[in-house]
């Protein structure tokens, strides 16, 4: 059951190319995933929503972001939120969550454009 105390499981479309890089001789990739709701408004009319989340990958799953992942793939994730903060250049703090993958599945072909 700890398993189930941070865990995030997405089906979305990758907004970009997968950046690839290595920190502490491990290989990282970083990429957003484009998550899309439907729902009808007060008049009845169809309207999407999208929302984007940041995802990083290590080690193996990196790898396969890097050669397999593209712009407008569709994938299914699992994995966890973690959250952070950061001061800028500037001196304001900056917050920010992400998805830690543990497991990508290949979910379909390169989505159209």
């Amino acid at each position: 059951m700890s398993n189930l105390r941070n865990s995030v499981r997405l089906v979305g479309f990758l907004g970009s190319e997968p950046e690839v890089k290595v920190v502490a001789n491990k290989k990282m990739a970083r990429v957003s995933i484009a998550i899309n709701e439907y729902h009808k408004n007060e008049k009845g009319e169809k309207v999407e929503e999208t929302q984007w989340h940041n995802l990083v990958m290590w080690d193996k799953t990196a790898i396969l972001a890097e050669n397999f992942l593209h712009k407008g793939s569709e994938i299914s994730i699992e994995g966890k939120l973690k959250a952070g903060s950061y001061t800028d250049k500037q001196g304001v703090v900056k917050y920010f969550t992400e998805i830690i993958v543990n497991e990508v599945m290949f979910m379909g072909s390169k989505k159209e454009k």
